[in-house]
């Protein structure tokens, strides 16, 4: 119990929880007219006055639920608790002070969790002292609380699956890092290889043909700068140890295995233009897995889809993919979230140092676009 009480007090807040939007400031402007017109319209309000001073001086405290919820909630309950004094001893209670919950539900969506257990006793406190010394009847107390509740466990319900969906994505970046530390590690292996075979027959050859060892200097040359580029791309993506086992590399050239058409699903066409020749592997290989996913998503999503067009075109300086598909819109309208492919692929381009995009197409179908450096990400 001790350990759970403690894990719970340690708990830090959720990363990066969002500012003031224009939807917080609508939800103010909506509910002071409502509090103004209710204190004008109810005839039982114990002191309309202080009710319209209470209610409406409350509401601001929407504005910073996010990033203050225990100083929110302290403010809210606090004047709740103290009111009585100002109306004779009369709980102020106006039907528009129920927006109070969301005050609860963000301390336990978005506080940490020492302010989560402080801000829960600044409640119970409040409800006890309101049961006490004031007009609050036991029934109404056992309401207030099963409501208050409610909120709390909607806010923790919403902030683990947050939680949760965040170590997925973790896990997807890592595994995008797993398999492009794959290929890079393959890549260095062609190059080292090629650097000790072109180093063997240049000494082979020095005694009677000195310019074919100089020939084969150039290129040891050419691939130790190619190594070392590719090293310092796998240093920023290594996260552990690499695996045992080693896939084989994957490049642009491979995209034609897509091309073809299925039994079932719509068809592929593949179409290369600009100077592929030359590129990084690791350029290659993300390139070709971006696309392979892309393809995978389409012939699974892409409902009365007949055909998936997957162009590349290199020029000096980038690698741009397109990859689209002519299904029906409403079959691929955009999620709230990314999915984890998208996620992957999203990934795996920005470990390069490029970009990747993907969203309906204004007719028909969805289109995927990366465009990636054509020298890799910057060393």
């Amino acid at each position: 119990m001790h350990g759970l009480i403690r894990s719970v007090w340690d708990e830090p807040r959720p990363p990066s929880p969002p500012s003031r939007v224009w939807r917080d400031w609508a939800l103010v402007g909506v509910l002071v007219p409502v509090a103004v017109l209710e204190v004008a319209l109810r005839q039982d309000l114990p002191s309309r006055a202080i009710a319209a001073i209470v209610t409406i001086g409350l509401i601001p405290t929407m504005l910073w639920r996010r990033v203050r919820p225990l100083r929110m909630i302290a403010v809210a309950f606090v004047t709740t608790a103290l009111s009585p004094l100002l109306t004779g001893g009369v709980r102020v209670e106006t039907y528009t002070m129920a927006c109070l919950l969301i005050l609860v539900y963000a301390l336990f969506r978005w506080g940490s969790g020492r302010e989560a257990v402080i801000g829960l006793s600044i409640m119970l406190v409040s409800v006890s002292v309101s049961l006490a010394f004031y007009d609050l009847v036991l029934a109404d107390a056992i309401g207030a609380f099963s409501v208050m509740f409610a909120a709390i466990a909607l806010g923790g319900a919403l902030r683990y699956r947050a939680r949760a969906r965040m170590r997925e994505l973790d896990q997807v970046k890592l595994l995008e890092r797993e398999q492009l530390a794959r290929d890079l590690h393959d890549t260095v292996a062609h190059h080292v290889s090629a650097m000790a075979i072109r180093a063997q027959a240049g000494l082979a050859t020095s005694g009677s043909h000195p310019d074919a060892a100089t020939d084969a200097l150039r290129v040891i040359e050419a691939e130790a700068s190619r190594t070392l580029a590719e090293m310092r791309a796998m240093v920023r993506v290594l996260r552990r140890d690499e695996p045992a086992e080693l896939e084989p590399g994957k490049h642009v050239s491979d995209l034609e295995q897509l091309a073809g058409r299925v039994r079932v699903g719509p068809s592929v066409h593949v179409e290369l233009s600009g100077d592929l020749d030359g590129l990084p592997p690791s350029v290659g290989a993300a390139i070709y897995r971006i696309a392979q996913e892309s393809v995978t998503n389409a012939r699974r999503h892409a409902r009365h889809a007949s055909r998936i067009e997957v162009h590349v075109a290199a020029d000096d300086s980038s690698v741009r993919l397109r990859v689209s598909d002519d299904g029906d819109s409403i079959s691929v309208r955009p999620a709230p979230a990314p999915g984890y492919g998208l996620m992957g692929m999203i990934e795996r381009a920005g470990l390069l140092g490029g970009t990747c995009e993907a969203g309906p197409n204004p007719g028909r179908g969805w289109t995927v676009t990366a465009v990636l450096p054509r020298a890799g990400a910057v060393t």
